[in-house]
């Protein structure tokens, strides 16, 4: 079985009426706080209740879903990761096999209320929740709570529930990966209500176990199982139809792939609210096994300055690389070093309409977080082991040896790539993040 981060509520998540009015209420987590004393993060009016709801129903089916795992594994239900600062509420979540990630952003001018502490926390999505969410109506009016304001159960002296949920460590690993892929993500198409409508029409039915290409034919989106030249990969088309329910509200969608087609971006737009969807590029790939945030990890970075960067994204709610760089007078490199660094820790997420990271405080400690990825301390055990051997390093290029399990595998790291002639590198050629001979021998030259 997987391994899971075990938590708890406090409280269950609830939909409350009063005086004719619904509020909404969702239950946090956290193994750390910045602020105790906040009774909760927002509080206030969501001015599109019914869409808001249509988009948390979605995001909890795509989280409930699998496209690679087994019946036992699918019984394990997870809970969406909620943000609350910069004026806005974000909502996301992976599917089971984290091949899928959702997020249902709840913009500035959809909310009436006040933020009372910017954060982050885990919600819990129990049925009750949402099968009321299921029964609001297009004229209600719908008061959102992010945290624990006044919902509980009382008996004498008090009661508090506890419900124990297992959060696999795959969704922090992914959240990570896909940040970076949104980030290098850019916009290819734009489609409106009619023309999104007519697309997923054409989705084959049943599992789709080949390529398909999404092309335009005169102002007409199709998908073809045809490679075309300006088509854009997707892999696994009939997770698209998770978004099928969505479908009839909205105003556009736009469609970001990533530059190599390792994922691809559809992003759907409802007045002052968004869901972004994004595919991994097959089935089988789930975004936490990517490793596309290795390469941020290979250059030691002290701690006072990771919690500087991490004090400075908490107090904006947002982090531009280029500005801080600018700001700070500091090396493009090392401020792109340092922003997959706290990507890779799951400290920031990525908006595409805005073209810049959102701050993000995941609730758990960043000891815990950076010991997640097998492949960098794999890495870090073939140094400390002694198996590397650098054989030469001049000219741009470095030759190295790695002492493996019955055989010795060679990188080399010039200008153009780095290569292995381990087996993980044969099989995926860099696509899915480096292998530890390589992380490992990144590792030793950067330290001198």
């Amino acid at each position: 079985m997987e391994d899971a981060l075990i938590y708890q509520y406090a409280t269950p998540s609830a939909l409350v009426k009063k005086a004719g009015k619904e509020e909404l209420f969702l239950s946090k987590y956290s193994e750390i706080q910045k602020n105790t004393d906040a009774p909760c993060f927002f509080w206030g009016n969501v001015k599109e209740p019914f869409i808001m709801a249509r988009c948390l129903i979605t995001l909890s089916n795509i989280v409930k879903s699998s496209f690679n795992l087994s019946p036992f594994q699918l019984a394990l239900l997870k809970d969406p990761i909620v943000t609350a600062g910069n004026g806005r509420v974000r909502f996301e979540g992976f599917s089971h096999c984290a091949g899928v990630y959702a997020r249902v952003d709840v913009l500035p001018d959809g909310l009436d209320g006040e933020f009372l502490e910017n954060g982050t926390t885990n919600v819990d999505f129990n049925q009750p929740m949402l099968t009321a969410l299921g029964g609001i109506r297009q004229s209600e009016q719908v008061m959102l709570s992010i945290g624990q304001k006044e919902v509980g159960l009382h008996m004498d002296g008090g009661k508090v529930i506890e419900r124990k949920v297992p959060l696999p460590t795959k969704w922090i690993k992914g959240l990570s990966t896909v940040q970076i892929y949104l980030s290098k993500a850019e916009k290819v198409h734009t489609f409106n209500r009619i023309q999104t409508q007519q697309l997923f029409r054409g989705i084959p039915k049943g599992q789709v176990k080949t390529d398909y290409y999404l092309i335009t034919r005169g102002n007409m989106p199709m998908f073809s199982p045809i490679k075309s030249a300006n088509g854009i990969c997707v892999g696994g088309l009939h997770r698209l139809r998770l978004l099928e329910p969505l479908l009839p509200y909205i105003d556009k969608m736009q469609v970001f792939p990533h530059p190599t087609m390792q994922s691809t971006t559809w992003q759907l737009y409802f007045g002052n609210l968004r869901f972004s969807f994004s595919v991994s590029r097959d089935v089988w790939r789930g975004f936490s096994g990517e490793g596309a945030a290795l390469e941020s990890l290979i250059d030691d970075v002290s701690d006072e300055w990771i919690d500087a960067l991490d004090k400075y994204a908490y107090a904006n709610q947002a982090f531009n690389p280029t500005m801080f760089a600018l700001e700070e007078n500091m090396a493009f490199d090392t401020v792109d070093n340092l922003t997959g660094r706290l990507a890779a820790m799951g400290l920031l997420g990525f908006d595409l309409d805005e073209n810049q990271f959102f701050y993000r405080r995941l609730p758990f400690k960043l000891n815990r977080i950076m010991s997640l990825n097998p492949r960098l301390k794999n890495a870090e055990k073939l140094i400390e082991n002694g198996k590397i051997e650098i054989i030469s390093n001049a000219n741009g290029r470095i030759e190295a040896r790695v002492e493996g399990s019955g055989v010795r595998h060679t990188v080399i790291l010039d200008s153009d790539n780095e290569r292995c002639t381990c087996d993980w590198f044969s099989k995926y050629q860099g696509e899915r993040g480096l292998c530890k001979h390589v992380l490992a021998v990144k590792k030793i030259i950067a330290r001198g």
